[in-house]
């Protein structure tokens, strides 16, 4: 791909989305494995007649992590971002290839451009709509 401020653009654009992929990934497996040895130890708790305090931490801590996972939505963000990352990857490979919508040779950089602006924006609008929907919720659950 040659140098222009569209390829420049893709690159950043698919550096940005793998990197966030892999950081909602990474905690959201990290926050889930917590949780799940939290839960776990609870019984093991009982059964052996640990402190009543060990198990309300416990029980405490899942939710706190499961609300963490509720505000930050990672387990959504790394789909929805690896997801974006994945068909920007198709559009560099398709254009490469001269493939596909990329095959009109006059028009293929502004074609390029259009279509990695799309994709950015439709992942924009998502997070917007998502954001709003829990400002919406939020301020519905404060009226009497």
């Amino acid at each position: 791909m040659t140098d222009s401020p569209t390829n420049a653009r893709l690159e950043e654009q698919i550096s940005w989305y793998d990197k966030k992929s892999n950081s909602s990934q990474c905690w959201y497996k990290s926050l889930k494995m917590l949780e799940i040895v939290a839960a776990a130890s609870i019984p093991l708790i009982a059964v052996f007649n640990g402190p009543a305090w060990v198990t309300a931490v416990l029980g405490s801590l899942i939710l706190i992590i499961e609300g963490v996972q509720q505000v930050n939505q990672y387990q959504q963000n790394w789909i929805s971002y690896r997801s974006t990352c994945e068909a920007l990857k198709h559009e560099k490979y398709l254009y490469a290839g001269n493939a596909g919508p990329y095959e009109d040779q006059e028009k293929k950089s502004a074609l390029l451009a259009e279509r990695v602006e799309s994709l950015v924006s439709r992942e924009h609008a998502k997070w917007v709509s998502n954001h709003n929907l829990d400002h919406m919720k939020k301020v519905s659950s404060t009226r009497p």
